[in-house]
């Protein structure tokens, strides 16, 4: 009781204090403090406070809290800002501080809350190979909330006829979509940022952010974000952010004042990067290549951040953590991975994870080369000496050989055998069944698309996703074959959902007005991903796969432990239907297998051979009486 007492005596002495000096502001005041607040018990005991205000540089600063010290003030070339460094204690209670600024015969004070953790919020568990990820561009895919389409402090209206406007979709459409994202299998959900992006044009997309503390208000709040994510949770759905370490918006509010004269490269003068990927690793490569990717821009309005500023690290690391704390996260994805400063990189991944043992990531590393890609995966042992730390990262190399082998035709170099030996470059990863595969994204064109509309195609890339020894990620509007031009269209490859809006003819979440054919590619997605939750040896079994033959590609998936649960897949281009004999599958094939259909729902008993019908995917599970 005594120490309740003495707690709300303080608490009311500073509410008094900050009200005597509110009045008492001359030069300097706050304008932003970030981290916008922090939580108590964190594995980490420093905070870095990233202070903005007119003149704020000449300061000092102290604080009256137990078990919080001030370590050290950081001053850069601009006086607007000032870094205070604090030490919170592990047994610091929660609560509401004060920082006092302290400057010659001019005081104030500024409150900064502590919060308390979540009781397993150290010990979230990330995404696996269990799980299914759904990829949505929140402007395209549901509206649930007209009235927000459009506020008073962002620039740019809602204009829904124009490919490249906004068009309206929100937080609150995805929270009314949550029940078809599960009833359809996906058991996670990958939306592309939700950071504000207040630009006057092409700001739906995400990428340039303008406050990295505030959910962008065409989609919502903050606090509504963190509901989603709770009723996300509910429905046994994770919440993966997209976060972009490499650059910001042009409208960045640092912008308007930058914090020092090297916070942005090149000077923060537009310089175009090469996107030379592999100078990152490449032995031979120049330094003026390597600077000339890393600290280039994409485009004029992204000004490309300076991570090796330690001050900018800390804050964008303090960032990510923050989002994960407040939110709930189940994940991370990060965008265009190694265009950052690739020591940076390893310390952001590295600071997570101490965190958040459990937690998963995945990097966007844009290459159809698994040793650039590999680069970056935790736990590979680089010739350069460089380690990185990331646990995962997107699969553009089997994405691309998968494409290729189902629209190339059959020939000893060519066809299934790009993909036969995409897989057998898994020799180079660390972990090659924690790599994200995907069928499309918001960057590529609409797989249907590519596989020139052709459903047996379609099917086969399907069977792939859902089958292969990875974690899948599927595009919104893939499982009702949405369409786009072949050629790189953003704004039409991310067109709006079938039905998140009320006047739309066509709507996936009901199936009225969707064609015969876009029904069955829904029924087709759901039933794999269903199955493959059902099935251990898809997300924990080990692969065999046997070198293509008479234009058929086949593997079996073997639980790890037991041979109790098997999957075998076949993957036909023939023109008519062919009979593969088993004796060549006789190392795997149990006693007494008797095969079951899973797409057709039906028993095959057990087999001597089978027969793969033209043009198709035949999908059986071994199952011993």
């Amino acid at each position: 009781m005594n120490s309740g007492k003495k707690w709300l005596g303080r608490g009311l002495f500073a509410s008094l204090l900050l009200l005597l000096n509110t009045s008492a502001l001359h030069a300097a005041s706050v304008n932003k403090i970030e981290p916008l607040f922090w939580w108590v018990g964190m594995h980490n005991p420093s905070l870095e406070l990233l202070v903005h205000g007119q003149g704020i540089a000449q300061f000092n600063v102290s604080v009256d809290y137990p078990g919080v010290t001030v370590t050290k003030l950081n001053k850069v070339s601009n006086p607007n800002y000032l870094f205070v460094n604090l030490h919170i204690d592990a047994n610091t209670a929660p609560g509401t501080l004060t920082l006092q600024f302290i400057q010659a015969e001019e005081t104030f004070v500024q409150p900064y809350t502590l919060k308390a953790r979540t009781a397993d919020s150290a010990t979230r568990q990330g995404f696996s190979s269990k799980d299914a990820i759904y990829l949505v561009v929140p402007d395209r895919f549901a509206n649930g909330n007209p009235n927000n389409d459009s506020t008073e402090d962002t620039l740019e209206k809602p204009k829904r006829s124009d490919p490249n406007g906004r068009h309206g979709s929100d937080l609150a459409g995805m929270l009314k979509a949550l029940p078809y994202i599960k009833d359809m299998g996906f058991t996670q959900i990958w939306p592309t940022p939700l950071t504000e992006n207040n630009s006057a044009q092409y700001s739906y997309h995400g990428y340039a952010a303008t406050d990295l503390y505030r959910i962008d208000p065409r989609f919502g709040s903050n606090e509504e974000y963190r509901q989603f994510v709770a009723a996300a949770k509910v429905q046994g759905i994770g919440v993966i952010q997209d976060i972009v370490l490499n650059h910001i918006g042009e409208n960045h509010w640092w912008m308007q004042d930058l914090p020092d004269d090297n916070w942005i490269n090149n000077k923060a003068q537009f310089t175009a990067t090469n996107h030379a990927r592999t100078t990152v690793q490449d032995p031979y490569a120049a330094k003026v290549d390597k600077t000339a990717f890393s600290d280039g821009w994409f485009v004029t309005t992204m000004p490309d951040l300076n991570q090796r500023h330690p001050l900018l690290a800390t804050y964008l690391i303090q960032n990510s953590i923050w989002w994960i704390e407040y939110a709930g996260l189940s994940g991370i994805r990060e965008d265009t991975y190694s265009y950052a400063d690739k020591h940076f990189l390893r310390d952001w991944s590295q600071a997570i994870l101490a965190e958040y043992p459990h937690f998963s990531m995945v990097g966007e590393e844009w290459s159809a080369n698994a040793l650039v890609v590999s680069y970056w995966q935790k736990g590979k042992q680089n010739l350069d000496g460089y380690s990185a730390s990331m646990p995962s990262m997107m699969d553009f190399p089997v994405y691309y050989a998968m494409l290729g082998a189902l629209n190339n035709g059959e020939n000893w170099d060519a066809g299934w055998v790009n993909l036969y030996e995409a897989l057998a470059n898994d020799v180079i990863y660390p972990d090659p069944n924690n790599l994200v595969l995907f069928e499309g994204n918001h960057d590529t064109a609409r797989v249907f698309s590519l596989l020139d509309n052709d459903f047996a195609k379609f099917s086969k890339a399907m069977v792939l996703m859902t089958t292969l020894p990875r974690i899948p990620q599927f595009f919104y509007g893939t499982e009702v074959l949405m369409q786009s031009p072949k050629q790189r269209d953003d704004g039409k490859v991310r067109s709006d959902f079938p039905g998140g809006w009320p006047a739309d003819k066509h709507n996936a979440f009901t199936t009225q007005g969707l064609s015969p054919e876009q029904i069955r590619a829904q029924t087709l997605v759901k039933t794999l991903l269903h199955y493959r939750q059902q099935n251990p040896a898809i997300s924990q079994g080990k692969m065999t796969h046997f070198y293509p033959q008479e234009s058929i590609y086949s593997y079996v998936r073997t639980q790890a432990t037991t041979q109790a649960k098997q999957l075998w897949v076949f993957l036909s281009k023939n023109t008519k239907s062919v009979s593969v004999d088993l004796t060549r599958y006789a190392e795997l094939q149990p006693e007494h297998c008797e095969f079951f259909d899973v797409l057709n729902h039906k028993s095959l008993g057990q087999l001597r051979q089978v027969l793969v019908p033209a043009h198709a995917a035949l999908v059986l599970e071994c199952q011993l009486p």
